[in-house]
């Protein structure tokens, strides 16, 4: 059984719109600035170079240097944070929301794409430097979909009220979690390396934010990863004309409704608000909206004038959180970026916004779809070519598969074409009888013929049944192992934890994710593990 990749546009679950970008179709064009090509990135690197104020350097490294103070990191790491001093270093950026230990595979497949691209360019232009970035989801307030992970086909839910941003969340009571989780876990020293991580993770640290950001250095710190938590007053003054910009002229709004006419083919992957920004405390994030000339926040009594919210995000911009169609920009402005690099929805949001950039002045980046990946087992290989299944085969929507195996087990054809075309050929002779009678003849022609064409269709049908009956216990396999490698069928890197894989495989797993990863190769891998 091959096991290399498929590409995405055959894999079956990526979008019209990813496919078509990834395509590079004539009508997308206008909508990114270069596609990720290796060569293209030459031209990003002087364009940034261009028009990133530099002073932010400065700013971003120290907000970096303070983030880390409490932690330990690798010299890697430490190297990458002063390299952000120069010029000549730029970012490769990912985010992530910060789901309870780490949510999904993707999180593993998203940090990892971005440390190889860091990798790949450093070769390219040795005489720059690029530092892979994972930007921290911390001011999003949705916390129903970060508050659990599945481990072993089990949900394991945070129960806990939360208001306000994710970041500053307290993880007082997830020791009663861990409690559940880890009896789970079994013996052995990968479990035992499971539980240490989680403890001192989630256990050791009080708020979700800082949890998350030992949680993601523990896992790729050795790699040089530079982990970012943007909710900060320090990194929000370089954002204070973007969001007085936004306060007043509404322009997001304007240029993004714009974008979406051109793509009304496609299913929009988010609307903008009239204003997207939210109003920030410890236990707040709501939208600001505006109505007669005042700035209310909702579902408050909170509101102001023109003058006093333009006030405040001048002395108070940490006050002020981007929403899904801004936090793009206020990346873009801190970091000295050339590519974002994130899943299908991300790159279709983001694809709403490059008339947006162009109307404030900021360089667009890169887009790159993240990496994709299906790991299985070698048991789970063998099976797959005991049963003459390939890779494409197991893609496939469950039923297609089935009916596939089904006809292609079978010692003669279920397929009743060719019954059905002798039977076409002996109505035309009655056609041409029913030409020299009554025209009424040639409806009664017509009903006949339709009524044994849908009699041979319902044989057809009673044909294949009968003969997945007969080989029930074949297509059981077949879907069995089917259902192992795309739980809920869906895709695999969507549902499990990495913890489920890491059991098995302990450090062995990241180490062959990140030889195995190509970035800028469009096409989902197959890593077969122990």
């Amino acid at each position: 059984m091959p096991t290399d990749c498929i590409s995405y546009q055959n894999s079956g679950y990526f979008s019209p719109l990813m496919n078509d970008y990834l395509d590079q179709k004539p009508n997308l064009q206008s909508l990114y600035n270069r596609f990720p090509y290796l060569e293209n990135f030459e031209a990003q690197i002087q364009e940034k170079q261009e028009n990133f104020n530099a002073k932010n350097r400065t700013v971003l490294v120290s907000v970096l240097k303070e983030q880390y103070s409490k932690i330990s990191s690798s010299d890697l790491t430490k190297q990458n944070i002063e390299a952000l001093l120069s010029s000549s270093t730029f970012t490769i950026t990912t985010g992530h929301q910060l789901n309870l230990f780490s949510g999904p595979l993707y999180f593993l497949y998203k940090i990892i794409s971005t440390i190889n691209l860091a990798k790949e360019l450093k070769t390219k232009y040795p005489s720059h430097h690029f530092v892979p970035i994972y930007w921290m989801a911390t001011e999003d307030h949705d916390f129903e979909e970060i508050n659990y992970f599945n481990f072993k086909s089990r949900k394991f839910r945070w129960n806990k009220e939360s208001k306000g941003p994710v970041g500053r969340l307290s993880t007082e009571g997830l020791a009663d979690f861990f409690e559940v989780y880890e009896r789970e876990l079994g013996s052995g020293t990968n479990a035992d390396t499971i539980r240490k991580l989680f403890q001192e993770a989630y256990l050791y640290h009080s708020t979700l934010a800082d949890a998350t950001h030992h949680l993601a250095n523990a896992l790729f710190g050795q790699y040089g990863l530079v982990i970012l938590d943007a909710d900060n007053q320090d990194l929000k003054q370089a954002f204070i004309p973007y969001i007085k910009e936004e306060l007043v002229r509404q322009t997001s709004y304007n240029k993004v409704i714009e974008t979406t006419k051109k793509l009304k083919n496609y299913t929009i992957q988010v609307n903008p608000r009239e204003i997207n920004l939210f109003y920030l405390e410890d236990n707040l994030r709501a939208r600001i909206i505006l109505e007669k000339g005042k700035y209310k926040i909702n579902n408050t009594k909170i509101e102001f004038t023109e003058s006093e919210i333009l006030s405040l995000s001048e002395n108070h911009p940490e006050k002020f959180s981007p929403n899904v169609i801004m936090r793009p920009l206020y990346q873009e402005v801190i970091l000295p970026n050339l590519c974002y690099i994130g899943g299908g929805g991300e790159i279709a949001y983001w694809l709403e916004l490059k008339s947006f950039f162009d109307a404030v002045k900021v360089t667009f980046p890169i887009l790159l779809l993240r990496n994709s990946v299906v790991l299985a087992t070698e048991k789970q290989v063998a099976k797959a070519d005991k049963l003459g299944l390939s890779w494409k085969d197991l893609f496939s929507k469950q039923n297609d598969l089935v009916n596939a195996k089904t006809t292609q087990l079978s010692e003669f054809p279920i397929d009743l074409s060719i019954q059905k075309e002798h039977l076409r050929k002996q109505f035309e002779s009655l056609y041409e009888i029913a030409l020299q009678t009554d025209k009424s003849f040639i409806g009664a022609v017509k009903a006949q013929e339709a009524k044994q064409i849908k009699g041979l269709e319902n044989l057809e049908k009673r044909l294949l049944k009968a003969q997945k009956r007969k080989y029930s216990e074949t297509l059981e396999r077949i879907i069995d192992l089917q259902n192992e490698l795309f739980p809920n069928q869906s895709l695999q890197e969507r549902q499990a934890n990495f913890s489920e894989f890491y059991l098995e495989n302990g450090e062995n797993l990241i180490e062959k994710l990140i030889l195995k990863l190509k970035p800028l190769d469009a096409n989902f891998e197959i890593l077969t593990l122990r």
